[in-house]
């Protein structure tokens, strides 16, 4: 049943507010009651006659923007009159409770909406306006607001900036970008690309520095921007004054929101959501460890795990998560009809085709849980495995086939695991080589998207990975079935760049040291044909740069994260020539500063640095300080 008060306008000091253009009191999804907010509920309760008293609002975590179109984008803020988040909508008599952080109680305030204008302009100081509006938001949603801007050109910068009603209250300044047409001629484009983000392990310096840099056009997340473990479970954020809250783990509705706005308090992540229009996309972690279809490691629709986890289900438990994302992240509604699809795509341009895939949560078979590793190993290649479920994957060969068609240069896809074959038997012994929760637990998936590309002669294609916590760069690869030359690097189709970690550490240990990550790394490298280059050891993110002639992809790594700061390593660098679907060779140029490279050196150069907090900190290639 749609909501029956879409149409539904409220005056408030005179400004015409609408409750309907607030997305979030219809996302995830307005078809399933369960999940959206009727709005028609929300507003029979409500009292504009009592408005808030603007300096009584604050907005609590800056703004933001995402899922750039060539004429709109999404617009994100919260404003509210507490930082702290709303408690699952546990009312007594028509009143929210909230935390005063201040008096250490909780305290009831009048559930009255909140009523916010925005306004898109060309210019900094917003006075050539595009597109405006007025909306409300209240505490069923917890107080944010997202808006879809309109009236936009195509690849075009723009401001905005939210303002509470019939006041001075004004939200930062946000900057964003819109997208080219699909069949504009664009020359080039520069993407972030992030990943495992993970508060107790340090500070967000990653997401900081395109930012002092302004070296890109948008970002993309490829998951893990929340984890749900307690501090103490995978972490320990006291060393350095960063424990996640609520401090526990995670289940409520309250609880995924607060653990979000936890982690938007960094300033570094405040600062890319600002400056830049995001693409993001889930893993596991903003749900629960190693999820699929059914579950997820922890969770798994038994009677002890229902009673060990407070009465909350597997199914539960997703929706709150759910819920908490779509209100809390710059992201479009793709289908209101399907409460649980994130996956999608963009054309940015003649240049770009980019599909974010959802290889965790939509519809994956069963996975890696820990206890059924040899039950999984036993089932990799069978065919009936998916990770995207049927629906999703008939999509995606769809649209790499139509991008193909329509001429684009390249086909950028966004899959949060590792695509390619990785024997790490050094770590998960010769019985089982590799990581059954990637693309390698299913094999038959990934034969069918291989074929898709081979067969239909689909070149130019690089895929994006992250959740690995490390740095792969391959060339694409059907071993076994294609022939193949490492030093070459005939035969491939395409290239993967695997990114490392914002924060979370190396999966091979978090204290290991730069000697024996570049040891792991050299056996990866050596034992693993189409692995052109793997690091370890950093921290950090890639930088993509495209053009019609070329894709360049730049690694960074940052020599510490547990202090806020806006140092970065550059490396390594790789390219790829446009119809040779392989990287260049000599590969990374034959040099890069850190891990192993395939054919190639490590070349480390000690630098010495002053923290300026009478500390001094040694690093082991060219440092830049941004």
């Amino acid at each position: 049943m749609k909501f029956q008060g879409l149409s539904l306008l409220l005056c408030v000091g005179g400004a015409s507010a609408n409750w309907a253009r607030n997305i979030n009191f219809r996302s995830p999804s307005e078809h399933h009651p369960a999940l959206g907010v009727s709005i028609h509920k929300v507003v029979k309760r409500t009292d504009p006659s009592s408005p808030w008293d603007p300096s009584k609002l604050n907005f609590t975590h800056g703004v933001a923007s995402g899922d750039p179109y060539p004429d709109s984008v999404i617009l994100w803020t919260r404003i509210a009159p507490s930082s702290d988040n709303d408690h699952s909508n546990v009312t007594v008599s028509g009143y929210a409770k909230l935390y005063n952080h201040d008096t250490e109680e909780y305290v009831s305030v009048s559930k009255a909406p909140v009523c916010v204008e925005y306004t898109v302009a060309t210019d900094d100081s917003c006075e050539d306006v595009v597109d405006s509006g007025t909306v409300y938001t209240s505490s069923d949603i917890d107080y944010t607001v997202k808006v879809e801007a309109k009236n936009l050109k195509p690849f075009t910068q723009y401001y905005y900036q939210f303002t509470v009603c019939n006041s001075d209250n004004k939200s930062p300044l946000g900057r964003t970008k819109t997208t080219p047409h699909a069949d504009d001629d664009v020359t080039k484009i520069g993407i972030a690309v992030y990943s495992c983000s993970n508060y107790p392990f340090g500070f967000f310096n990653a997401f900081g520095n395109p930012v002092r840099k302004d070296s890109v056009d948008y970002v993309v997340h490829l998951g893990d921007y929340i984890y749900e473990y307690a501090n103490g479970e995978y972490g320990w954020g006291q060393s350095i004054g960063r424990i996640p809250l609520p401090d526990k783990q995670i289940y409520s509705l309250y609880d995924y929101r607060k653990r979000i706005a936890t982690y938007r308090t960094d300033l570094d992540l405040v600062a890319s959501h600002q400056q830049f229009p995001w693409i993001p996309v889930w893993d596991d972690h903003e749900v629960a460890d190693n999820t699929y279809r059914d579950g997820s490691s922890e969770l798994n629709n038994t009677e002890d795990s229902f009673i060990h986890d407070g009465g909350v289900s597997v199914d539960q438990r997703k929706m709150n998560a759910v819920r908490a994302y779509f209100e809390w992240m710059p992201i479009r509604q793709v289908e209101m009809d399907d409460n649980l699809r994130i996956w999608r795509s963009f054309s940015i341009g003649k240049l770009v085709d980019l599909v974010m895939l959802d290889t965790r949560q939509y519809d994956r078979s069963i996975t890696d849980l820990y206890w059924n590793t040899e039950y999984i190993h036993a089932i990799s290649n069978d065919a009936g495995r998916s990770l995207m479920g049927s629906r999703q994957e008939n999509w995606f060969y769809d649209t790499i086939t139509k991008s193909s068609k329509r001429g684009a240069t390249w086909r950028v896809i966004g899959s949060q695991i590792v695509f390619s074959r990785i024997n790490e038997s050094i770590v998960f012994g010769d019985e089982d080589p590799l990581n059954y929760d990637s693309w390698d637990g299913y094999q038959a998936n990934r034969n069918r998207t291989l074929s898709l590309l081979y067969d239909n002669d689909i070149g130019n294609n690089i895929f994006l990975s992250g959740d690995s916590h490390a740095s792969w760069v391959s060339d694409l690869v059907w071993l076994g079935e294609k022939e193949y030359d490492k030093t070459t690097g005939e035969g491939a189709i395409g290239v993967e760049f695997g990114g490392s970690a914002v924060t979370s550490p190396c999966p091979y240990g978090a204290n290991i040291s730069l000697a024996q990550a570049n040891n792991y790394s050299t056996w990866l490298q050596t034992n693993n044909d189409e692995l052109q280059w793997q690091d370890l050891y950093y921290r950090g993110y890639y930088e993509l740069h495209l053009s019609h002639d070329s894709a360049e992809a730049r690694y960074f790594g940052l020599p510490t994260v547990v202090s806020r700061n806006s140092w970065e390593i550059p490396i390594a660098n790789f390219t790829v020539k446009s119809g040779a679907n392989k990287l260049q060779r000599p590969v990374a140029g034959g040099v890069v500063e850190s891990g192993s490279l395939k054919g190639g050196k490590v070349v480390q150069t000690n630098l010495t640095v002053d923290t300026g907090n009478g500390t001094w900190f040694v690093s082991h290639a060219n440092l830049e300080v941004l």
